[in-house]
């Protein structure tokens, strides 16, 4: 497909995860107009099933397109999941990035991995079935993190059972002598200060590096003019002020946003 000249990119997630790969994709393409949308009415998106993942990502996609959006990246772990396949065919006019599908690339080198995702992640098997295309020797390891999700919307990092969950289910993947632990959420990140306790942090692959990366290094390579200067957009599915807080941690939002 060929970059379409001044039209927006779309990020979108469930929340504030996804905002982890638009603050690289904004270093990499600062010039470019972003759409940022956060589905914060139907958070978490493990627990969903995949007919309610996929609705929730055309209805995403409906709103992009209204926008003029031509390029959208998936920041969605259980997305890139569970609908990327249904979406990239019945929206062949956008160029789909899925989180997924990009970074099991990257892991070629470890024997043993280890991937903490959603429920809805860890059922697909998508981490295991993408990197065993890559790298059919490596053993996967997945472990849902059910609450990872609910502790970073509601800011819960320093509650005692915060620590003792999050610990809990590190300990059952070093127990499988992992070399590598993908954070297969993008609000995972934002655990990194409990994770770091119990293990150093060159042992976690955070996937919004390697993934802003491909995606500004591909639309970069299409040799087309962008914008003069960059503008973002922001829009929740619900509680504006809310997303506003809970994004600090990462990431200052100084733009409005607009609750649709």
């Amino acid at each position: 497909m060929k970059r379409y000249l001044n039209t927006p990119i779309g990020v979108f997630d469930s929340g504030v995860g996804g905002l982890s790969v638009l603050s690289i994709l904004e270093r990499h393409l600062p010039n470019e107009h972003y759409i940022y949308f956060g589905d914060t009415k139907n958070l978490p998106y493990g627990s969903k099933t995949p007919e309610e993942i996929i609705k929730f990502g055309k209805s995403t996609l409906n709103f992009f397109e209204s926008r003029g959006v031509r390029h959208v990246v998936m920041a969605c772990n259980t997305s890139s999941a569970l609908a990327y396949d249904t979406l990239k065919c019945e929206f062949p006019d956008i160029k789909i990035y899925p989180i997924i599908q990009e970074v099991a690339v990257t892991l070629g080198d470890y024997a043993r991995i280890g991937v903490m995702a959603t429920a809805g992640t860890v059922r697909s098997g998508k981490y295991t079935k993408e990197i065993l295309k890559n790298n059919p020797c490596a053993q996967v390891f997945e472990e849902a993190c059910e609450r990872f999700v609910e502790i970073v919307e509601n800011r819960l990092y320093d509650e005692g059972k915060t620590v003792d969950y999050v610990e809990g289910k590190l300990k059952a993947l070093l127990a499988q002598n992992v070399e590598k632990i993908v954070l297969g959420c993008t609000h995972y990140p934002y655990l990194m200060p409990i994770l770091t306790k119990f293990a150093p942090e060159s042992l976690f692959v955070d996937p919004s590096i390697v993934f802003a990366k491909n995606i500004a290094a591909d639309i970069a390579g299409a040799s087309l003019p962008s914008f003069e200067c960059g503008k973002k957009e922001f829009f929740v599915s619900a509680d504006a002020k809310k997303f506003v807080e809970n994004a600090t941690v990462f990431y200052t939002i100084e733009d409005t946003v607009t609750e649709i």
